[in-house]
């Protein structure tokens, strides 16, 4: 099933568009990256899902193709931002190994998080689940690791990188394990 941008773009449009951090989650609800917006969270995410001057798209670290919920937690001080995104990162990353680039600083004191003030649904129901086939998950996302490795090999050669990598590993491995078990049924 081809990506429905209409259903993606009125979905990008109900996102707050205040400042503060948003979290990008895959078709399993597993958040994915963590990322801080001054100037937005609505126009943000808008540019990552439309690869529009964005890193972690141009650099392979993460497949569009994947991005299915987004988390926005909006915050009234800019000085509040970072502080928020280093303490999501760590919590989410402590659970599945992010494709953020750039590890934060683990905050010092353990404080409790916030719920998101959003979490939007960016692809129908019926794309999350034509793309959440083991069938083609596990092909798709093999040729998106494929591609990252050569982007660092050829291209960038960064440590951002290959954290990246080794994040989409991680998530291959599982991905392979679901085919598996329907393969042994």
């Amino acid at each position: 099933m081809a990506t429905n941008f209409d259903f993606r773009d009125k979905a990008c449009g109900s996102l707050i568009s205040e400042i503060g951090v948003y979290v990008l989650c895959d078709l399993d609800k597993t958040p994915m990256y963590v990322g801080q917006s001054k100037d937005g969270i609505r126009s943000r995410v808008r540019r990552h899902l439309t690869s529009a001057r964005s890193d972690i798209i141009a650099n392979r670290q993460i497949d569009v193709w994947e991005i299915a919920y987004v988390m926005a937690y909006p915050v009234a001080d800019r000085a509040d931002i970072t502080p928020l995104e280093d303490r999501l990162y760590h919590q989410f990353n402590d659970v599945s190994p992010l494709m953020n680039g750039t590890v934060p600083p683990r905050p010092e004191a353990v404080m409790e998080l916030p719920e998101p003030a959003q979490i939007v649904q960016v692809m129908s129901d019926a794309e999350i689940a034509d793309k959440s086939d083991p069938v083609q998950r596990l092909p798709r996302q093999s040729a998106h690791y494929t591609q990252m490795v050569d982007h660092f090999l050829n291209v960038k050669n960064s440590t951002e990188i290959l954290r990246a990598i080794e994040a989409h590993f991680d998530r291959l491995q599982r991905y392979h394990k679901t085919l598996i078990k329907l393969q042994d049924k």
